[in-house]
């Protein structure tokens, strides 16, 4: 038997806490568990909050409705579709683009799955995860997609890698369109040797905050560490308001707590204004 979805719940809700920078207004939030809710929810302008990561958002929220995924877009699939596979490569079932991102990289390594190792630690849920490719020098989402399905006002499609023009955080994918569903394709492993992989792309990441913070502020330029140039440019520490460069991390910004986007935004115009090369932001702006 089937069963029904839980049914749509439309709330006025404040967005900071829905973001790992703790920071944003309210906006009318949709929370759909279906394709049917969703294609509701797209008939109007709308924005996506996924896990929240690599977000800043504006103090006074923003005037479209928020949707956030949930109920069988938060399902994972992982057992081997035969008909997808080959003997080199394991190919999923459908996983839901609300699904968490870092508890799908723990199952893969308990289940001995390698293809998403390099993307440990990243607090964002699988379909934002998509959208942005996002990643760290250990490898990135695209790495390991097999297709993807994504929603538009006008209905569904079904994608290959192949059809995008993605690289290094980029997705080639539309800022109107939802990543729903995703395939994965993976290697087999151990879980020992996949934890190992873990476990080394993590310890590169220790050096950085365990505040609240977006995460990156900017993309390295021309293959030169962002975060070195902001460090030699004597900004470590700079802090407007509640909002401050990492000390640990110089392509960070934290929240020492009641932080203000304005403040954010303030500090990102400043890095701009000192360091002697152009930086292009990481951070998704809303709006």
């Amino acid at each position: 038997m089937t069963l029904s979805a839980p049914p749509l719940k439309v709330e006025r809700l404040a967005l900071s806490r829905f973001t790992t920078l703790g920071v944003g207004g309210e906006a009318e939030v949709w929370t759909v568990h279906d394709h049917a809710q969703l294609a509701a929810a797209m008939q109007a302008p709308y924005r996506v909050l996924g896990g929240g990561s690599n977000l800043v958002i504006s103090d006074d929220g923003v005037p479209e409705r928020v949707i956030r995924l949930a109920g069988e877009f938060a399902v994972r699939d992982l057992e081997r579709d035969a008909s997808l596979s080959s003997e080199r490569e394991y190919v999923t079932g459908w996983i839901g683009g609300g699904a968490p991102l870092p508890g799908l990289v723990r199952e893969l390594a308990r289940r001995g799955l390698s293809g998403l190792e390099g993307t440990v630690g990243i607090p964002a849920q699988v379909g934002g995860a998509v959208w942005m490719n996002a990643g760290t020098r250990y490898g990135e989402m695209f790495d390991a997609l097999y297709s993807l399905e994504i929603a538009t006002p006008g209905g569904v499609r079904v994608v290959t890698p192949n059809d995008l023009e993605h690289g290094y955080r980029k997705s080639g994918i539309g800022r109107d369109e939802i990543v729903t569903r995703v395939r994965l394709r993976l290697g087999s492993s151990t879980p020992e040797e996949v934890t190992a992989r873990m476990t080394f792309a993590d310890e590169a990441r220790k050096g950085q905050p365990k505040m609240k913070t977006p995460g990156c502020a900017f993309k390295n330029p021309g293959g030169v560490s962002a975060g070195k140039l902001i460090d030699e440019a004597g900004l470590k520490g700079y802090r407007i308001g509640n909002a401050m460069i990492s000390l640990e991390h110089a392509n960070f910004i934290v929240n020492l707590g009641g932080a203000r986007a304005a403040d954010v935004l303030a500090i990102l115009e400043h890095v701009r204004s000192i360091v002697g090369v152009p930086l292009e932001l990481e951070y998704e702006l809303w709006p």
